[in-house]
C-alpha cells in the first residue's frame, strides 16, 4: 500500500491520566491506520480506551505521547495532529469531525435548529449572509428532516431526531474525516439502524472517512470495512470486518464474538466467554495485557507483551498462541 493510501496514520499514541507511578493508561503505545474512504471500527469493551483515541484525533484532549499523521490531500506531506498546539490544529476543525455519543447533552437547549447549525458555519466562515439558511434548509433534508425543523428547539425532538441535527451540524463545515464516537448508543433499537443506514449513505456520497466506535459488533459487522479491536488501551486485532468475524485470531476477539448474543435460543457456544472484570489502567498485567482473562494464556504471555504480526494479509494479531482456532 502506498503511504498517501491512508487518511490517518496512528504511531505508538498514548494517552496517561494522572501522575505519579501509576497514571491511567487510558491509550498505551496504539498504532495503526485509517484508509482513505473507508469506514474503520474500533471496538472493545468499557474502559478499553475507545473513546480516548476519537477524542485525541479531535484534539479534545492532548495525547501524551506518539504520532497521528494526517492527510487529506493524498500528497504524502502529512500533517502530525499530536504537534500541533490548538491555534494551528483550528483550520482543521472544517476537515474533522466529530459525532457525539449523547444527543441530548450536545445540542444547546436553549438555541433552536438553525441556530446551532449557523453556529458551525459562523465559526468556519461558511454560507454566509443570504446563502446561510438555504445552506441550513439542505443540511437538515440530507439528514432526513424537513427545513421547518429549522424553528424549533432540541427538546421538540427525538432521540432519533437530535441525532441526525448531530450528524447535520458535523457535515454543516463539508468535512473529510469524521469520529463516531458510539452515536448510537444513546437511541432505542428501533431508531439504531435508521441512523446506521443514514451513515453510510453519507460516506457514499460525500466520500467520507468514518472511525466509528462502537461496543455494538453487529453494528460494526454491518457498516465497517475493517476492524480495530482494543482492550486496556493496547490492539489486540487489525483485520478486514469479514475475516474478522469468520476467523478472528486472538482470543479477546473470539470472547468478544462469543458474548454477543445469539438470536437462537437452541445454539450453544462453542468457546468459553470472557471471565472476570477488566483489570485496572493504572496497574495492568505485566507482558499481555489480556493474559488475566485468557483461557489460553501460557508462560511466555506473563513476561512478554506479544507484538502485532501480520498472521494473513491484511490480518495482524498481537498474542503468542498460532494454534488457536475459532468456530462459532
Amino acid at each position: 500500500m502506498k503511504p498517501n493510501d491512508n487518511l490517518v496514520d496512528i504511531r505508538a499514541l498514548s494517552k496517561y491520566f494522572g501522575g505519579g507511578k501509576h497514571p491511567v493508561r487510558a491509550v498505551d503505545d496504539v498504532s495503526f491506520s485509517i484508509r482513505r474512504g473507508e469506514t474503520l471500527g474500533l471496538v472493545g469493551e468499557s474502559g478499553s480506551g475507545k473513546s480516548t483515541i476519537g477524542r485525541l484525533l479531535t484534539r479534545l484532549v492532548d495525547p501524551t505521547a506518539g504520532q497521528m499523521f494526517y492527510d487529506d490531500q493524498g500528497s504524502g506531506a502529512a500533517l502530525d495532529l499530536a504537534t500541533l498546539s490548538q491555534a494551528q490544529y483550528r483550520p482543521l476543525r472544517s476537515r474533522i469531525q466529530i459525532i457525539f455519543q449523547d444527543p441530548y447533552a450536545s445540542l444547546n437547549p436553549r438555541m433552536r435548529i438553525r441556530q446551532v447549525l449557523a453556529e458551525a458555519l459562523d465559526t468556519h466562515g461558511l454560507a454566509k449572509g443570504a446563502a446561510r439558511l438555504p445552506r441550513i434548509h439542505a443540511l437538515l433534508e440530507q439528514v432526513g428532516l424537513r427545513p421547518e425543523h429549522a424553528e424549533r428547539f432540541p427538546h421538540e425532538f427525538s432521540g432519533g431526531q437530535r441525532q441526525r441535527i448531530g450528524i447535520a451540524r458535523a457535515l454543516a463545515v463539508e468535512p473529510r474525516f469524521i469520529v463516531a464516537d458510539e452515536p448510537l448508543s444513546a437511541l432505542d433499537v428501533s431508531i439504531q439502524a435508521q441512523v446506521v443506514n443514514l451513515l453510510g449513505e453519507l460516506k457514499d456520497q460525500l466520500g467520507l472517512t468514518i472511525l466509528f466506535i462502537s461496543h455494538d459488533l453487529d453494528v460494526v459487522e454491518y457498516l465497517c470495512d475493517r476492524v480495530v479491536v482494543l482492550y486496556l488501551g493496547r490492539v489486540m486485532e487489525i483485520a478486514p470486518t469479514d475475516a474478522l468475524y469468520a476467523q478472528p485470531r486472538h482470543p479477546y476477539t473470539q470472547a468478544l464474538l462469543a458474548a454477543a448474543p445469539i438470536p437462537d435460543p437452541t445454539q450453544r457456544r462453542t468457546i468459553a466467554l470472557l471471565q472476570g472484570d477488566l483489570p485496572s489502567p493504572a496497574n495492568p498485567p505485566s507482558g499481555c495485557v489480556f493474559r488475566t482473562r485468557c483461557p489460553h494464556a501460557i508462560a511466555e504471555c506473563a513476561s512478554t507483551e506479544a507484538v502485532l504480526r501480520e498472521v494473513q494479509p491484511d490480518h495482524w494479531n498481537a498474542c503468542w498462541r498460532t494454534d488457536i482456532h475459532y468456530s462459532k
